[in-house]
């Protein structure tokens, strides 16, 4: 998986290449007239690639201009057949670079004796597995080439007790073969299907000698640690196509907030005087267009939140006191039952104190939310939320439990934007499940 992700990072720079010389001999016209506007570009192109380093160069290898990522990081001038390959039309990977790096090279068609050259860091993790996946297969062979040996010895022995033991010898020889067989041959089954990108396979625990349990160990962990290193890519990547559509869509909406208020305003100065009959109505949908434009704005505003959502900040806190802060806040203004039940009074955790309390005020909110529904059917419901602490030595599971409707499709309502409440943005829920994936933590929604 992990060459299958160097060989895709490949071709997606030779793609970001490729789209990034389009764009920057269209600007070339900037280059000479405007630098700063043409470097503007180059940032722009750069962000919308996510590329890590860019470089024009001439022909000699010379910077002609840069936009890097971390400038210690050193500059390797490609050769005279990188030079010559790129001359012939093609898009070149620079050979001789830094191994966390895929660099490619390209001509500028539209500036004379100018090349583009940009590069992406490869992801230290993915070359860490890399390398620890070749040693497990390199001790595996190791392993697999001792047989000869053991083989061979075990046949000495045989030939000189042949006479004297040959019924034990040949129970020996059938166990000992079956012990020493079984666990390469589980070991084989589970490569087989990992290459084939089944990783939630396992290699089953037998009895087997010290080296093989071992083994089978140190491999099963490789595995469940390559598939959560997936799913959290996975999530990172998700999370981000949505910051930038949160990003984007509320900067579309926006836009034309502004004008459309101004015209209100224009239109009550303008017309308010002058209207006899009706002025009520008239004054009354002014005041209806002004309330729906301050729901979208609010609704844009929580757009532009999620997208700004920054990284966390860990530190060392009690996460009893974040539960006690969030549901002290909560009940100020809440008349359900909140309990919150934990046998220590301290529990300290790595974590993002503000962002942490915003998870568990979401949770509560939500589902203070969900009885206003019953409320409406049974005015003497109460609702009511029990929270509770289960921590041993490796993990710290916090359970919150209501007595509300419940959630009719708990995958759902994982996804960004959708809501089934009247005045929902869809933005609680995934913003819970960003963060606790942010803080190596896991998001489970159950129903009773």
């Amino acid at each position: 998986m992990a060459k299958n992700y160097l060989e895709e990072s490949k071709e997606n720079v030779k793609s970001d290449v490729i789209l990034m010389s389009v764009g920057l001999n269209r600007a070339s016209v900037f280059y000479y007239s405007n630098p700063n506007r043409f470097q503007q570009v180059i940032s722009a192109e750069k962000i919308l690639r996510k590329i890590d380093d860019v470089y024009l160069l001439d022909g000699l290898g010379n910077i002609l201009m840069s936009n890097v990522r971390d400038i210690t990081d050193e500059f390797i001038v490609p050769s005279d057949e990188d030079y010559d390959q790129v001359l012939e039309g093609k898009q070149v990977f620079i050979s001789n670079n830094q191994e966390n790096k895929t660099t490619v090279m390209t001509k500028l068609t539209s500036l004379v004796d100018t090349y583009l050259y940009i590069s992406r860091n490869i992801d230290s993790e993915i070359l860490r597995y890399l390398n620890e996946t070749e040693k497990a297969v390199n001790f595996y062979y190791s392993v697999e080439n001792s047989q000869t040996g053991i083989k061979l010895t075990f046949a000495i022995i045989y030939i000189i007790v042949v006479t004297l033991l040959l019924f034990l010898s040949t129970s020996v020889a059938i166990t000992f073969a079956s012990r020493l067989t079984k666990p390469i041959i589980n070991l084989i089954g589970a490569s087989d299907a990992i290459s084939k990108g089944a990783l939630d396979v396992k290699v089953p625990n037998i009895e087997a000698d010290e080296e093989f349990k071992k083994l089978n160990s140190n491999f099963n962990s490789m595995i469940d640690r390559l598939k959560k290193q997936q799913d959290r890519l996975l999530a990172t990547e998700r999370y981000e196509a949505w910051e930038s559509v949160a990003r984007k869509l509320a900067h579309e909406i926006k836009n034309p907030l502004t004008p459309i208020q101004l015209s209100i305003d224009r239109l009550r100065e303008k017309y308010s005087s002058k209207i006899t009959s009706g002025g009520q109505d008239f004054e009354k949908y002014l005041e209806t267009i002004s309330r729906q434009i301050k729901d979208i704005e609010n609704l844009a505003n929580e757009f532009s939140n999620f997208a700004r959502m920054p990284r966390p900040t860990f530190k060392k806190i009690n996460i009893v006191d974040i539960i006690n802060r969030s549901v002290d806040f909560v009940k100020m203004s809440s008349k359900n039952i909140i309990t919150f039940e934990t046998k220590s009074k301290k529990i300290i955790i790595n974590g993002d104190a503000e962002q942490l309390n915003r998870v568990f005020i979401n949770l509560i909110k939500n589902s203070e939310e969900a009885f206003l529904e019953l409320t409406k059917k049974n005015p003497n419901f109460k609702g009511k939320i029990d929270i509770e602490i289960i921590s041993n030595n490796d993990y710290i599971v916090i359970r919150l439990t209501d007595n509300g409707t419940g959630i009719s499709d708990t995958k759902k309502v994982m996804t960004p934007y959708f809501t089934t409440k009247a005045k929902g943005t869809g933005l609680g829920l995934p913003i819970v499940s960003k963060i606790i994936n942010e803080h190596s933590g896991d998001f489970v929604i159950k129903n009773r």
